[in-house]
């Protein structure tokens, strides 16, 4: 799919840091990084794929990119204009043109609504003159695009399946077709089979609509599927970002190969005769990181260098960026 090169997002050196009680008399609280200093952009039409262990910060990522979170520090511009600096009202009209999907797809629903006045609700709040024909309209149109039968416009959430619910998730994010939609590990709670098909609809109605999307998770069959950039997270940081099948095909820094490698091939043959990459030990706690590089006391090739500095985000061909010490070597 071609790809307008119009910036929608840009972001630079976001951090989002949360204060934690030490729960202890006259102890400092703690300070949790969970994001420290990530810059990207989306562009028009773009799927840029988010990926990382569960703690890396994906989720707190894309609140914050949405303002869902108010961001410690850095710059998140939508169209140029930075939305920090925002009043009220101009946040309220840029935000119909960014919106989420959530993780868990019932939990993320009313229960006492149904599934008509969900999908028609940032109808209502966004364009309060329409009437009450034209936004059920509305969604039943939008539903029949999602797979939903507008029939059930009238049902209530516990009556669908978990694919079902998040087909009204999606529904309820393209009513006001925004710009950009951040896809909050979307699938992840969804069956194998399920998880194909809210995928490809995700694919259509970008095809069909423009979007752009940042699809956080941790599965990285999917991610290859869907995105044309990947972004690798590790403790909040961000180790690697490439053109997908450049960084399918060659991942720069260690910790990108360790989860490329975990990822399970089709051909049995195939699957035995490759490279695996272990990780030893487990994800540190974000508020204890380790000094210098946040990953070196998980990496194969760490120096001394590794925990006397943090590795700069260094420019490679192709447009792709790493931070480690050693990937010249």
């Amino acid at each position: 799919m071609s790809m307008s090169q119009e910036v929608l997002l840009d972001v630079k050196d976001l951090k989002v840091h949360f204060s934690i009680p030490s729960g202890k008399l006259f102890k400092k609280p703690g300070l949790l990084k969970a994001v420290d200093g990530v810059s990207f952009q989306v562009k028009a039409g773009e799927t840029l794929g988010v990926v990382g262990e569960s703690g890396c910060g994906k989720s707190t990522l894309g609140r914050a990119v949405l303002r869902l979170l108010k961001p410690t520090d850095g710059q998140v511009a939508w169209f140029g204009q930075e939305m920090g600096g925002m009043k009220p009202e101009e946040l309220r009209n840029v935000r119909s043109d960014l919106q989420v999907i959530f993780q868990d797809p019932l939990a993320s629903l009313d229960p006492r609504m149904t599934i008509g006045q969900i999908i028609g609700e940032p109808l209502i709040t966004h364009y309060p003159k329409l009437s009450k024909a034209e936004v059920k309209e509305k969604v039943k149109a939008m539903m029949a695009k999602v797979g939903l039968l507008p029939e059930q416009v009238n049902r209530y959430p516990h009556e669908f399946s978990g694919g079902q619910c998040q087909r009204i998730g999606i529904a309820r994010a393209m009513i006001l077709e925004p710009k950009l939609i951040v896809c909050d590990e979307a699938v992840s709670a969804l069956d194998v089979s399920i998880q194909a098909q809210i995928v490809n609809l995700l694919m259509g109605l970008q095809k069909e609509f423009g979007l752009s999307l940042i699809f956080i998770s941790h599965n990285l069959s999917i991610v290859r599927h869907i995105s044309h950039r990947i972004m690798v997270l590790y403790l909040g940081r961000m180790m690697e970002v490439a053109d997908r099948d450049a960084i399918y095909a060659k991942p720069l820094h260690p910790y990108t190969k360790a989860l490329i490698s975990a990822v399970p091939i089709p051909d049995p043959e195939i699957e035995r005769n490759k490279e695996h990459v272990a990780l030893k030990g487990d994800l540190p706690s974000p508020l204890n990181p380790p000094s210098g590089c946040v990953f070196r006391t998980r990496c194969p090739f760490a120096k001394d260098i590794c925990a006397a500095e943090v590795p700069a985000l260094k420019s490679f061909a192709g447009g792709r960026e790493a931070a480690c010490h050693f990937i010249e070597e």
